[in-house]
């Protein structure tokens, strides 16, 4: 053995219980593999899973594996971009299907990570918190028998008696809020259990953060509803465009509530680089809570949703419905509604189908089905130009494309309301023969050819707002978790656990030594500092006393010697 490890093996033995460890990380043992037995291996393989390596190497396995369900089309998120991936990229989707790359969060692979990360995390947590209580129920162990071999000393020899010093020092170390009491003939202190406290919150909050995600993805619920100005929406199944949930959600878990788009207000830049740019953009509602609740009334602005219980409303989208009339060839008004359109750019350039199924007759009274498509452009800029030159409405024009046939609507193949099947559907011809089209301002009228009626835009062009309505249970179990391993982090981080020593024994020729030590986890300069600080304030108490071939005490203080 060198020398170096004889010397450390030699302090540590004259520190004794103040060098042991001062924190409640288990110690490092040297574990020898178990012989044959199934016993032997579970316990081999409890201890590397509950280690603090295990868990810090499952929580960087957790976030690599977190990448591929932000880079890859999920299932859960938006299955026509799944579709399309398969599509474009047919070698590699049948290797991410096997892998599980599609529904990442759910595949066997993340889940087994998940559980295995919250396992190892209680297995670390428990015996660091019985440690811990042991440690707040016990006493700063007693002073080693060479302070001079600790990092931060001083000393010093004062003509006030033992008892008096070691009085003294007890009560300023308890002024300081150490931890302190009287061990034979010195004073232990010790302080910063916050930063051992810190460190279990921030492991117990990572647990928090995980049981929240894990109740969230199986409990919330996700849906999403188009609605024109005037109508209303119950929280109930049938009423959602779009719905998604979570493995354990049932219906009885949706929020009780109802609410109805009053009107949408949406203002934009006129002029300058930013000419187009959204200034207000929000959503005025009424809304009721419960079956029998009192009407209120609230604006849904972007990034500020409506809240009602465990459910928050977010206005997610916006578009114009333009008020169509339809009337056969015999005058009769066979449709008449708002039709939203969806929009296809910044500035609001939209399209979508108006379908007649029931009720239109040609000129020869013939039952037949009308489907037109249809361009709106806010702001027309003119010409031929066939995009919208602005959001707003200032010059609104809507072009119409109209075919008659079967919609195809009976065949039991369902199919969406914003995209025309022409399969069974035939146009209207202009007096060239060509596909007949027409372009309408507010309150015009287009006539179709051979009498086959006409389609009137209303003066009245209605907006829609389109809205996300989130169910997450566990979002406020997550903040708190969130707030608990920020405050658990940066008391770890940010405090120091140290203990100091004040020893005041008589020495031979009568006069009394006063010897002061501290300790800390790690070299730092705090231990030094505060220990002179310490030093200082007792050595007002316990002036020192002349040196023995000195006739006059040191000028200096204790100070000089505070690091050693």
């Amino acid at each position: 053995m060198s020398t170096t490890e004889t010397d450390k093996g030699s302090e540590q033995e004259e520190l004794g219980a103040a060098g042991s460890q001062l924190s409640t990380a288990p110690q490092e043992e040297t574990v020898s593999l178990p012989g044959l037995g199934v016993i032997g291996w579970a316990r081999w393989f409890w201890r590397q899973l509950t280690s603090m390596r295990v868990a810090l190497l499952l929580l960087l396995l957790l976030s690599l594996g977190a990448i591929p369900g932000s880079l890859i089309p999920q299932t859960g998120a938006d299955v026509t971009k799944v579709d399309d991936f398969r599509a474009a990229h047919t070698t590699l989707a049948p290797v991410y299907d096997r892998l599980g790359l599609f529904h990442v969060y759910s595949s066997v692979w993340f889940s087994a990570i998940y559980i295995l990360l919250f396992v190892s995390l209680i297995g670390c947590i428990v015996p660091r918190t019985w440690q811990f209580v042991g440690q707040l129920r016990g006493r700063p162990p007693g002073a080693p028998r060479r302070l001079d071999r600790l990092p931060a000393y001083t000393t010093w020899r004062t003509e006030a008696e033992p008892e008096r010093v070691r009085e003294a020092a007890l009560t300023l170390m308890r002024k300081r809020r150490f931890r302190a009491h009287v061990a034979g003939d010195a004073v232990a202190a010790e302080k910063g259990y916050v930063r051992e406290l810190g460190n279990l919150i921030f492991h117990i909050a990572l647990i928090v953060l995980l049981v929240a995600f894990a109740s969230g993805q199986m409990y919330k619920s996700d849906g999403t509803k188009l609605m024109v100005e005037g109508d209303g929406f119950s929280n109930a199944l049938p009423m959602y465009d779009d719905f998604k949930s979570g493995s354990l959600f049932t219906t009885d878990d949706l929020s009780p509530f109802s609410f109805g788009l009053k009107d949408f207000n949406g203002t934009y830049e006129l002029t300058g680089p930013n000419r187009g740019t959204p200034r207000t953009y929000q959503a005025k509602v009424k809304y009721s809570e419960g079956a029998d609740g009192t009407d209120r009334t609230t604006t849904i602005k972007v990034n500020e949703p409506l809240k009602i219980g465990d459910a928050k409303v977010y206005l997610v989208s916006h578009g114009y419905a333009p008020v169509i009339t339809v009337r056969d060839g015999r005058g009769k008004v066979v449709y008449q509604d708002a039709v939203p359109l969806l929009p296809l750019d910044g500035n609001v350039t939209s399209q979508g189908v108006i379908k007649v199924m029931d009720g239109y007759r040609d000129a020869r009274g013939k039952k037949d089905q009308l489907g037109v498509r249809a361009f709106f452009l806010p702001t027309f800029g003119g010409g031929a130009s066939v995009l919208s030159q602005f959001p707003a409405l200032l010059n609104p024009v809507l072009n119409l494309e109209p075919y008659h046939g079967d919609l195809g609507v009976n065949s039991g193949i369902p199919q969406s309301v914003y995209q025309l099947d022409k399969t069974h559907m035939k146009g209207f011809k202009d007096t060239k023969g060509q596909q007949f089209r027409g372009n309408l301002k507010p309150g015009q009228t287009l006539k179709l050819p051979d009498g086959a009626g006409s389609i009137t835009l209303e003066k009245d062009i209605k907006e829609w707002a389109g809205f996300e309505i989130v169910q997450e249970p566990g979002g406020t179990w997550a903040l708190l978790g969130a707030f608990g391993a920020i405050f658990g982090l940066a008391a770890s981080l940010f405090i120091q656990r140290r203990r100091v020593w004040v020893r005041a024994v008589r020495g031979a020729d009568g006069v009394t030594v006063v010897e002061m030590a501290g300790l800390g986890r790690s070299e730092s300069a705090k231990v030094p500092e505060e220990l002179a600080d310490l030093a200082a304030t007792l050595y007002d108490q316990a002036p020192g006393a002349p040196d023995p071939d000195d006739s006059t005490p040191s000028p200096a203080g204790p100070a000089e010697g505070a690091e050693k």
